[in-house]
């Protein structure tokens, strides 16, 4: 049992906003109240949140290990950090919560057990189907039985929800037949817009807690606004989430030194309550690209001539890992730090618009303090901006010197009850009677920003404290968060004659029934439509 007393708490889903009052734990939730003789932290002049929620970070299976191999060394051996230290760094931030977001189904097995290796935060992944040649068969003969499909899926993987990535494209590209030039492009027998429509409407008929997580193509290309644009409208009417928007908001030609389109993208995102988004801020210094978009690291591999994997898993996706440096000076870099705070700036709803990094994509989440602060502090932000490529911000509204300024509310939603909503986490992110007892208590630094939030003095966790006065004392295991789909049997010979056809892995053999990778777990039910 335990009294958090007389903190100024910032619980936005339950409409706290700075009220000064005790939170009280009991058996791993939160409670109405606790005995006297319960034990007390006082938090008098101390900030208390829910503990953090990233909705989008790469930290658990085959390509986090292939870019741990790719480059041992400092500093990008402490960007892809090992999976005990990944748990603790996080801890130590006040994050409680992570989701993997891109797992081939395929690696499921791969995937869980660095999860169950990674200490302390609960964690969840995506399970990857943009590219699945035996649900493109589907979507192009039987439509009507990619639901059917893509629960099966999650059910055989341990999965949450599902990501697209490069819809289409990934396959394309693997054929020697380009990128995607139109939503509309024939490919391997589908289209990208059939993809999206069609997995985005069985996501939705699901009822799955999360919508359907889409990276869209032409990641990284100048021009690439249109594309996003466009992949928006497909999917208006059905609730979908953006991964790293950033990546995806820039003008120019393609081929052409690229511009900010971020103000359209935020005003478009602001108008359709339906959509949601996470930033993918780039932050200056060394970053690891890792994504199962293989097509955008063999371009950055020819940016770079260094090390770098690409791979294909079968029948799946591609993968592909370059070490990388954003440098402030740098044209292109410059631009895209700051679109990521065009974003940030011009949201009008912070539950819909929320924060990641992409980590390690656009750099580490231990650079979250820092971003922070950039979101808080005017005077701060505008002194960096004078820092970067002049040119670059000329090609961005923030040379308006905008005014806005993040409130500890909204950072408590945009790092926690955010994403918790998003990922229909309804235990986490906020501390109502009945949450889970995962809270971060900070010192309140109004003068730096970036240290408050860089130390808590604080971390409790399942109402352990597993941080106190900013050191790690306790690392126990965290919790598996999968997805409860159900699925009619009938569509599992329909799927095993796909294998068939398509794998070298034997259907029976596929799914992951190795209890000590899936329990114990907290399952999420769907709610079919």
């Amino acid at each position: 049992m335990l009294r958090i007393a007389a903190g100024r708490v910032y619980d936005p889903a339950n409409g706290i906003a700075g009220e000064v009052r005790d939170v009280c734990v009991q058996d791993g939730k939160i409670v109405t109240d606790v005995p006297g003789h319960a034990r007390r932290i006082d938090a008098r002049g101390m900030v208390v949140m829910p503990g953090g929620v990233d909705i989008h970070a790469h930290i658990a299976g085959p390509k986090v290990n292939a870019a741990r191999k790719l480059a041992p060394e400092e500093p990008y051996g402490g960007i892809v950090p090992s999976t005990f230290a990944t748990g603790h760094r996080y801890a130590l931030l006040g994050y409680t919560t992570v989701v993997e977001a891109a797992t081939p189904p395929l690696a499921a097995r791969h995937t869980l057990s660095e999860i169950r290796d990674t200490p302390v935060i609960d964690a969840a992944f995506l399970v990857l189907m943009g590219n699945n040649l035996p649900l493109f068969e589907l979507i192009r003969s039987e439509p009507a039985r990619v639901r059917e499909a893509i629960a099966w899926y999650l059910q055989a993987t341990g999965g949450y929800g599902v990501k697209l990535v490069n819809p289409g494209g990934v396959e394309m590209w693997k054929r020697g037949n380009g990128n995607v030039t139109s939503l509309d492009d024939e490919g391997p027998g589908v289209t990208p817009r059939q993809v999206i429509e069609t997995i985005a409407t069985a996501v939705h008929e699901l009822g799955l807690p999360h919508p359907v997580h889409v990276h869209c193509n032409n990641l990284g290309v100048s021009g690439n606004w249109r594309t996003t644009l466009d992949t928006l409208r497909t999917l208006e009417g059905r609730r979908a989430h953006l991964a790293h928007l950033q990546f995806h908001a820039y003008g120019g030609r393609l081929g052409g030194r690229p511009r900010s389109k971020a103000p359209e993208l935020a005003e478009y995102l602001n108008a359709h309550a339906e959509l949601s988004a996470d930033v993918g801020q780039v932050m200056f210094g060394p970053a690891m690209t890792m994504t199962a978009d293989a097509p955008v690291s063999a371009v950055l591999r020819d940016i770079t001539h260094g090390r770098w994997v690409n791979a294909d898993t079968e029948a799946e996706t591609g993968c592909g890992i370059v070490p990388f440096t954003y440098r402030e000076r740098n044209y292109v870099h410059a631009l895209q730090w700051g679109i990521g705070l065009e974003l940030f700036l011009l949201s009008r709803d912070p539950w819909r618009l929320v924060l990641s990094t992409d980590h390690p994509n656009g750099g580490s989440f231990l650079s979250y303090p820092r971003l922070i602060r950039l979101l808080m502090d005017r005077e701060f932000r505008n002194e960096q901006i004078g820092r970067v490529n002049r040119k670059a911000m000329k090609r961005t509204v923030l040379l308006d010197d905008l005014d806005r300024e993040y409130t500890l509310e909204e950072i408590a939603i945009i790092t926690r009850a955010g994403p918790a909503r998003l990922l229909g986490l309804r235990d986490k992110g906020h501390l109502g009677v009945g949450a889970d007892a995962d809270i971060t208590i900070y010192d309140d630094d109004r003068d730096d920003r970036e240290a408050m939030f860089a130390a808590p003095r604080y971390v409790i966790k399942d109402g352990r404290p597993v941080v106190e006065d900013g050191e790690l004392r306790e690392a126990g295991a965290g919790r598996l968060l999968r997805v409860g789909a159900e699925y009619d049997p009938s569509i599992e010979p329909t799927l095993e004659k796909l294998f068939e056809d398509r794998y070298s892995v034997q259907f029976a053999s596929y799914p992951v029934r190795e209890p000590w990778l899936l329990e114990p777990a907290h399952t999420v039910a769907a709610e079919p439509r």
